[in-house]
């Protein structure tokens, strides 16, 4: 943790910035060069230093500037920081941690066991950064069968306003297209392959997002890039979270 020097000779420790250092990057290279855990233990203190920390500081920012800009999308430490740790109980590649740090925002009614990998929060803000890529965006990453077939049901009676919220020239300025990495080739069942709203039908999951540079990463204007582009997203958050039960606020 950065330090400061106060009056006279006493120093004390000043809050981790919201935003990451070129350390940060150092870390993650040499993480994926050295995937074990002795490497990772003996070198704790500059996860907890050059990513844990901001990261920290970076929701506990994010969730302020929320309040303002979509006061029902909340953030925590606890719930919003994505473990370092990688799950390899049912993955060939047995490599122990993650190269990359994230972190997401999610709608405050979902409850409190967000995060523990079993409770969907609703469409939500994202933000991930790695040697190789960064961006921020949001949306709802792959929802559970009961959820995505509201979001069908919303989509085939108003299927207008998404696309206008999607095609919309501010939308496609920052964010281009919708993410096509969970697309069907063919339409799901109880839809026609007629149907006016067929390209948005075969979506299974619905997220977009925009590419961040290093110095944007490392800038301290973090906080405010991701907030102009979370900002942009509202509109389209809220009416996916509108179609899966979640209700919108006006303050907290």
């Amino acid at each position: 943790m950065a330090v400061r020097r106060a009056a006279g000779t006493r120093t004390i420790a000043a809050e981790p910035a919201a935003h990451f250092t070129p350390k940060a990057y150092t870390f993650l290279r040499g993480l994926a060069r050295n995937n074990r855990k002795e490497w990772f233990e003996a070198h704790r203190d500059e996860y907890a230093r050059e990513l844990r920390a901001p990261l920290v500081a970076l929701v506990e920012e994010m969730d302020v500037r929320l309040a303002t800009i979509a006061p029902e999308i909340v953030g925590t430490p606890k719930r919003s920081i994505f473990r370092i740790h990688r799950d390899v109980r049912f993955s060939k590649d047995k490599k122990p941690y993650k190269t990359h740090a994230a972190c997401w925002f999610y709608h405050r009614d979902a409850g409190h066991q967000v995060g523990d990998g079993a409770v969907h929060g609703g469409a939500g803000f994202y933000f991930h950064f790695s040697p190789d890529e960064a961006f921020c965006g949001g949306g709802v990453w792959m929802p559970p069968r009961p959820a995505l077939a509201k979001v069908r049901e919303a989509l085939d009676e108003d299927h207008e306003t998404f696309a206008a919220l999607v095609k919309a020239p501010t939308f496609k300025r920052r964010f281009g297209a919708l993410d096509t990495e969970a697309v069907l080739t063919r339409m799901p069942r109880g839809f026609a392959e007629t149907h006016p709203a067929a390209a948005w039908l075969k979506y299974q999951s619905f997220t977009a997002g925009q590419a961040l540079t290093p110095a944007q990463v490392t800038s301290a204007k973090l906080p405010e890039t991701l907030a102009k582009a979370y900002a942009a997203l509202v509109p389209w958050v809220r009416w996916l979270n509108r179609a899966m039960g979640f209700r919108e606020a006006s303050g907290r």
